[in-house]
């Protein structure tokens, strides 16, 4: 199928999610999951309406960014960012949503203000406890955001959070669930948060299901990728 295709197929399902968790497509932002797909591919799905394109590796992104940069998209970094890379991403991001340590947010904040602008941010919270994901700890998740909060060049939005990947999507509402009580629980805290991104390819009916604002997909919208996982 060609992208436009899957793109045509993805909203439908959003739609039927959020019209049975009786809630408007609209509050439901779709983010494409580029990483290892090539500017043809993103132009292609820029032409299809898409606007949001989510990308891993920040040398990777760099590269894509300068090759789109006549018309860029709204890029997002979903992947583990180290501190030495937050400067080359930071003036044109749209969003750094795997910040997991006050070191990584604290640097963030500081190339910000270098580059004279505010960065959006969320909070990447390991919510299913593996070993083998980023993120920091539901019950550090709290103190993580206050800390945040002081920052200067940070708006902090929201939460992220990756569930388990599992062929069958219910095994990650768990994870999903938690993540909203954790953004419930810091509104209640007098930290309001606005965005929840969760949900990929397999899972995110039940994410919408769960409260999730933002889903990122690459699979069903760009084919299967030859990388250890697929969003």
């Amino acid at each position: 199928m060609m992208v436009a295709e899957n793109v045509e197929n993805i909203r439908e399902r959003i739609a039927r999610a959020c019209a049975g968790a009786k809630r408007p497509p609209e509050e439901v932002t779709l983010i494409a999951v580029s990483k290892t797909f090539g500017a043809e591919k993103i132009r292609e799905a820029m032409q299809a309406g898409l606007t949001d394109f989510g990308e891993n590796y920040a040398q990777e992104l760099r590269e894509k960014h300068d090759l789109l940069g006549h018309s860029p998209p709204r890029w997002h970094f979903i992947g583990h960012l180290q501190s030495n890379k937050v400067r080359h991403i930071v003036p044109w991001i749209a969003s750094i949503q795997s910040v997991d340590s006050a070191r990584l947010a604290g640097e963030i904040s500081r190339c910000a203000a270098v580059a004279g602008h505010v960065v959006a941010a969320m909070v990447e919270v390991n919510t299913s406890g593996e070993t083998s994901k980023y993120g920091v700890a539901p019950d550090r998740t709290l103190d993580l955001v206050r800390e945040i909060r002081t920052l200067p060049h940070i708006d902090l939005r929201g939460l992220m959070t990756i569930g388990p990947l599992d062929p069958d999507p219910e095994v990650a509402r768990p994870a999903f669930r938690l993540l909203r009580e954790l953004r419930d629980e810091c509104s209640r805290k007098g930290m309001p948060l606005s965005e929840l991104s969760m949900g990929m390819t397999n899972d995110f009916e039940v994410a919408i299901e769960e409260g999730s604002t933002m889903i990122r997909i690459g699979t069903a919208l760009f084919g299967r990728r030859p990388a250890k996982a697929t969003a």
